[in-house]
């Protein structure tokens, strides 16, 4: 299981805030609206005879509900994901996902409508009962009903978690999802507030998650797609110009406009959509580009393979660093943007023979019994070895620079 720091250091608090961001802003959307005046009901919305506290305790249970529901989705995929994990350079793995994300942001974009038989969302609608049972019975099949829109983005979500291969990362996100979506609830339950009318800020909640989706798709091929891949230059001009890519697209529509107006109206929002689009990829490639690890003003060069890297160190009665990674692996990107980066840790890593393992494909005889030989059964994994070519130091996971460099100076 995964430590709090170690999720803090991967990454995945601003997947945590995404998801409880994009559970609440889906609860807003036009396809749960008509939902809330039958969950309402469960938990005395509606009536004078419950108190604000059973309402809320009410409430509370038919968020557990969708909780479990969508927990159980998260640890299911996550499970899923453990298969085929070690394939996420594989195109057949990558491009499936991507299209996907692409389809999901199509409808939120209006090309087409997900929505379950009406005959089935009233069966759906009469489980359960009075109480917390009803409530929580509620809850489990509330997202089922909710369909519409709810369906593209816990799609999107749980293909995300697919990649993480993390059961608590899995179940964890899926229940924050299901919190968010539940602020709503919680809200009415508690100050009976009056729901807002629907109108084009509907609209544009669904534009920014079709966006969202768009981008992922592009994050995903980055893996497959050497063009995406190259993608991104660690300087602040290409960073400013995506933000300006952005910003355009905005000015132009591409979160207010619809693409059911007229024509310039939908080449406007086409444009905007695009600019935008753009704009976040091109701030994520900026984030994932690495800059040059300097040591003593000279890039620091990595040789590749195994093989040829421990025996140029043997060569030069050097210490070596073989760093296992995989052009899918999230924590493999963080040591390099962070730990390698380190202006301390760079200067040790320049006395040392730098060997990079490309465990991307798993189909590689070679790749495989070399990760066997070193016990590299996770990425990334770091193994430092002396002068004489011995193993002194084996690391399973991503590491900070300040512990990285301690272990680093003792290197002889």
């Amino acid at each position: 299981m995964e430590h709090g720091a170690d999720l803090l250091s991967k990454g995945y608090l601003v997947a945590f805030a995404t998801v409880f961001v994009g559970g609440f802003l889906t609860s807003l959307t036009p396809c749960v609206y008509p939902m809330i005046s039958i969950t309402v009901s469960l938990f005395g919305g509606r009536g004078s005879d419950v108190s604000r506290s059973r309402a809320m305790a009410l409430a509370a249970a038919y968020v557990a509900g969708i909780g479990v529901m969508y927990t159980g989705l998260g640890v299911s995929f996550a499970l899923a994901g453990r298969a085929f994990g070690t394939f996420m350079g594989s195109p057949y793995v990558m491009v499936p996902i991507a299209v996907l994300f692409l389809i999901m942001a199509a409808s939120m974009f209006g090309a087409f409508e997900l929505a379950l038989p009406t005959s089935l969302q009233t069966r759906l609608s009469g489980v359960g009962g009075k109480g917390f049972g009803g409530a929580f019975a509620m809850g489990l099949v509330g997202g089922i009903i909710a369909a519409p829109c709810t369906g593209p983005v816990l799609a999107s979500v749980l293909a995300y978690v697919a990649t993480t291969r993390s059961v608590a990362i899995g179940g964890s996100l899926l229940f924050t999802y299901a919190l968010g979506m539940g602020v709503l609830f919680f809200l009415i339950a508690a100050f009976a507030v009056s729901l807002p009318k629907s109108g084009g800020w509907m609209e544009a909640v669904k534009s920014i998650f079709g966006i969202i989706m768009a981008v992922a798709a592009l994050y995903f091929l980055r893996n497959v797609i050497p063009p995406l891949a190259a993608y991104g230059v660690r300087s602040n001009g290409f960073l400013a110009s995506h933000i300006v890519a952005i910003v355009a697209g905005v000015a132009l529509g591409g979160i207010h406009l619809t693409f059911h107006d007229n024509a310039m109206a939908k080449l406007r929002k086409a444009l905007g959509v695009g600019a935008i689009i753009i704009g976040g990829f091109g701030i994520i490639a900026y984030v994932l580009t690495p800059r040059a690890a300097l040591a003593g003003g000279k890039k620091l060069e990595w040789m590749k393979g195994e093989a040829a890297g421990v025996a140029a160190a043997k060569a030069a009665h050097k210490p070596a660093l073989l760093d296992f990674y995989a052009d899918w692996c999230l924590p493999c990107k963080e040591m390099e943007l962070k730990t390698f980066d380190d202006e301390a840790v760079s200067a040790e890593l320049g006395r040392l023979q730098l060997v990079k393992v490309d465990c991307t494909s798993d189909e590689d005889p070679i790749v495989v019994e070399v990760k066997k030989r070193y016990g590299a059964d996770t990425l990334p994994t770091l193994v430092l070895l002396d002068s004489d070519g011995k193993t002194v130091q084996t690391i399973h996971k991503a590491i900070e620079a300040k512990e990285l460099l301690p272990l680093l100076e003792q290197l002889k």
